[in-house]
C-alpha cells in the first residue's frame, strides 16, 4: 500500500475539525470523500480545496445515523473513488442540558450521530479494508480514526449525552483494533478538547479556559495533524490508543 494513491472517508468532513482533518489528507496526496449532513454550499467550497491539491474528491449528503444510509454512502465512495483506505468519523452533534430537563430525544440524537454513526461506518468500510494487500503481500489494510472528546473521559456537567457518546467511541474503538489487529487495519481515537471551531465559538472568552495549561484553545488543523499521522505509515503499530489533544487539560 505504501506506493499507491489512498482515499479517505471523512464524516462531517465540511466543517470545522472534519473540514481540517480532510484538506489536510489532501495535501498529503490523498483522494478525499467527505459526508455532510445538510449544508451543501460548505461541502462544496470544502470539496473544492480538496481539489485544488490535485487529487479526487466526492461530498456525499448522508445521515450518518442512519445503516442503510451509510452503506449507501460508502459505495458511492467506493465507486466514484475506487475503495476506502482511511475513516475518520468525525460526524457529531451537541444538545448540552442538564440531566434532569434533558428528553430523550436530546439523548438519543447526539448518540445516534456519534456513537452509532461511527459503528454505521466501520462495519461497512470493515470488508474493504479486509480484502486490501500490503506491498508484502500482507492480507487488509486500512486506518481508522475516531474523533471522541475529553468529555467521554472526564464527564461534562450538562452534556450527559455527548459524553455518553464520546466514551462510547472510545470502547468501540479499543474493540474494533482488538478484532482488527491481525489484517493489518489499526482503530485509534483523538480526545480533542477546546478547539476553534463554529460549535466552541462562543467558549473562547469564558474562564474555562484559564483551566487549560496552556491558557488557549486548539486549532483544527493540529488536530488534523494528528489524524494525518494516525493515518500513516509512521503509525503502523499503533492502535487501540486515545490520545488527548487538549493543551494538559484532562491529565
Amino acid at each position: 500500500m505504501e506506493n499507491q494513491t489512498k482515499t479517505a472517508l471523512v464524516t462531517g468532513g465540511s466543517r470545522g475539525i472534519g473540514r481540517a482533518v480532510a484538506l489536510k489528507l489532501a495535501e498529503a496526496g490523498n483522494n478525499v470523500a467527505i459526508v455532510y449532513a445538510g449544508n451543501r454550499e460548505a461541502a462544496e467550497e470544502t470539496l473544492g480545496q480538496i481539489k485544488s491539491h490535485g487529487v479526487l474528491g466526492v461530498a456525499i449528503q448522508c445521515d450518518v445515523a442512519d445503516f442503510n444510509a451509510a452503506k449507501a454512502a460508502v459505495d458511492a465512495v467506493v465507486q466514484t473513488l475506487g475503495g476506502v483506505d482511511m475513516l475518520i468519523n468525525n460526524a457529531g452533534i451537541t444538545k448540552d442540558g442538564l440531566l434532569a430537563r434533558m428528553s430523550e430525544e436530546q439523548f438519543d440524537a447526539v448518540v445516534d450521530v456519534s456513537l452509532k454513526g461511527s459503528f454505521n461506518f466501520i462495519r461497512h468500510v470493515t470488508p474493504l479494508m479486509m480484502k486490501k494487500r500490503t506491498a508484502d503481500g500482507k492480507k487488509g489494510w486500512g486506518r481508522i480514526v475516531n474523533l471522541a472528546s475529553i468529555a467521554g473521559l472526564m464527564g461534562n456537567a450538562g452534556q450527559v449525552n455527548y459524553a455518553a457518546a464520546k466514551a462510547g467511541m472510545i470502547g468501540l474503538t479499543k474493540s474494533v483494533a482488538r478484532e482488527l489487529a491481525g489484517r493489518n487495519i489499526t482503530c485509534n481515537a483523538i480526545a480533542p478538547g477546546f478547539i476553534e471551531t463554529d460549535m466552541t465559538a462562543n467558549l473562547g472568552d469564558l474562564p474555562l479556559i484559564d483551566a487549560v495549561p496552556m491558557k488557549r484553545m486548539g486549532k483544527a488543523e493540529e488536530v488534523a495533524e494528528l489524524a494525518l499521522f494516525l493515518c500513516s505509515d509512521h503509525a503502523a503499530y499503533i492502535t487501540g490508543e486515545t490520545i488527548r489533544i487538549d493543551g494538559g487539560l484532562a491529565m
